[in-house]
């Protein structure tokens, strides 16, 4: 069976790129800077339906995005989570958050309402995501994190 991106996460987010497991994807919502990670895997909903090589590599590349995109919000501090209460396709939330934020210190989940990228904005930030990750991104074959 082929990878499928879950539907909720496709109407939610726009497409940065692929690192070796995981499709990168950015939450549409620009009052936060929030990255989604999808293992390109079928049919996995918990992270200990990966394998144990796959599970290493989640972590890395979480651990990776995480690290880059602190580095380029200078965010107070990085928000990690796998829920998947709504959306049972397997994803990490990876989100740079700043104790001004709209929602800081609650999570972000659930106050307010998503604000999408305008046109321009949206572009930038895919370039300068994809910029952050270049060299990483992966076009069919595998590169070391």
């Amino acid at each position: 069976m082929a990878f499928s991106l879950h539907k909720q996460l496709a109407n939610d987010t726009i497409e940065v790129g692929d690192l070796p497991l995981c499709q990168i994807l950015l939450m549409n919502d620009a009052r936060f800077p929030w990255l989604i990670l999808v293992p390109r895997r079928e049919q996995m909903s918990e992270m200990f339906d990966l394998s144990m090589k796959d599970q290493q590599l989640l972590l890395q590349e979480t651990s990776f995005v995480a690290e880059r995109l602190k580095d380029l919000t200078g965010a107070d501090k990085m928000n990690m989570a796998a829920l998947g209460n709504q959306v049972p396709q397997l994803h990490v939330h990876v989100i740079a958050r700043f104790k001004d934020d709209p929602a800081w210190p609650a999570p972000v989940w659930g106050n307010g309402k998503a604000v999408a990228y305008p046109e321009k904005e949206k572009q930038k930030a895919i370039a300068d995501l994809q910029d952050l990750f270049a060299g990483f991104l992966v076009s069919g074959q595998k590169v070391n994190i």
